[in-house]
């Protein structure tokens, strides 16, 4: 099975000159915690998310509408194409502690988005052989997602 067979298309998405708000609303109304920021071709930037803005507004304290996406979008998104395996989404997952990948085609640009609990549905629906990916390999992929950073405490503005 390839991430093409069980990704989710018609992905929302928003532009970094869009403000906060915009990126807000939007998930709000579709009901994500994260959105693919993308350049005029359609090519994913970076991701943005609700804890993103969250962030945002409370270090630079102003409102989301006064904030740019571009300055609380992630950098150096990591993608998956097409044809690769749940495998090789749940590995890139795992080595770089994120939940949700944009999906890319050939020519680079966003065609969908595939998310650790997509991965985790489709191998208990049995859907594909899990091969190497058990349940011990996703509960270490969780892991590793969900451990804490340590980092210094910014005090509010």
């Amino acid at each position: 099975m390839k991430l093409r067979d069980f990704m989710t298309q018609g992905v929302h998405t928003v532009r970094a000159n869009d403000t906060l708000q915009t990126a807000a609303g939007k998930m709000w109304e579709h009901d994500c915690g994260s959105l693919p920021v993308v350049n005029e071709q359609g090519r994913v930037i970076a991701m943005i998310t609700d804890r993103d803005a969250c962030m945002a507004a409370y270090t630079q304290g102003k409102p989301l509408s006064d904030i740019p996406v571009s300055t609380a979008m992630s950098h150096g998104v990591i993608t998956c194409h097409l044809e690769d395996t749940p495998f090789a989404a749940e590995r890139a997952m795992r080595e770089r502690q994120i939940r949700r990948l944009p999906i890319i085609d050939d020519a680079g640009r966003l065609v969908g988005i595939v998310s650790l609990n997509d991965i985790v549905l489709e191998a208990v629906a049995n859907t594909f052989d899990t091969g190497d990916l058990n349940v011990d390999e996703m509960a270490t992929t969780f892991a590793a997602i969900c451990r804490h950073n340590k980092r210094e405490l910014a005090t509010a503005p």
